[in-house]
């Protein structure tokens, strides 16, 4: 039978790998926003965890609200990308660095 440290653990490495993963690649934009939303996804398990072995409800709602952020930063995040892909032909951040007006 699954324990609650059993998804505390997988949900600790999943994060531990999405924050890795943003350190680690720091040059495409499209790896930095899949390493977020494992991110969120890590903390969404979490919570149900808790939400299942607790026997309340209110984790489970924790979670819709976040995947309501996660698929509205993914989508106003791969627009900009899209954008920016057009203008400057690249997507790579250590070629994005300066900001003009």
């Amino acid at each position: 039978m699954l324990t609650l440290a059993h998804f505390l653990s997988l949900g600790a490495i999943l994060f531990c790998l999405s924050v890795a993963g943003i350190f680690l690649n720091r040059k495409n934009v499209i790896i930095i926003l899949m390493c977020i939303e494992l991110m969120l996804l890590a903390v969404n398990m979490n919570f149900v965890a808790f939400s299942r072995f607790l026997g309340n409800l209110d984790g489970q709602v924790f979670v819709f609200f976040i995947l309501t952020v996660a698929a509205a930063e993914a989508a106003i995040g791969l627009a900009i990308l899209v954008v920016v892909f057009r203008n400057r032909g690249t997507i790579n951040v250590s070629e994005l660095d300066d900001l003009k007006g």
